[in-house]
């Protein structure tokens, strides 16, 4: 098992790809398990099968990426999608979310 904590937050967005390829390379070849920390929820969604999503320090939602990403059943995993940047974001909605 590798343990990843924000393994690519700070990086370029090239490099981040670069790393994320070798990791995905790293686990077919190896069968290794990556356990990856990150709020980055794009990079979440390119690199793993199951989420864990976790407030103070406690669960509150796990399941696979999709479904969890694009049917969320707990209030704090949509609070945190309404938050990501897209295309027609309003960050007003976001703060009234958070409300």
């Amino acid at each position: 098992m590798l343990v990843l904590d924000e393994a690519v937050a700070a990086l370029d967005v090239s490099i981040q790809a670069q790393i994320l390829q070798l990791l995905d390379t790293v686990r077919r070849d190896t069968g290794v398990a990556l356990v990856f920390v990150s709020h980055d929820l794009a990079v979440v969604q390119h690199i793993t099968d199951e989420v864990l999503v976790m407030r103070r320090g406690s669960a509150v939602e796990q399941g696979p990426t999709h479904r969890v990403l694009t049917e969320p059943a707990h209030a704090y995993t949509r609070l945190l999608l309404a938050a990501v940047p897209r295309e027609g974001w309003d960050p007003r909605h976001a703060a009234a979310a958070r409300a």
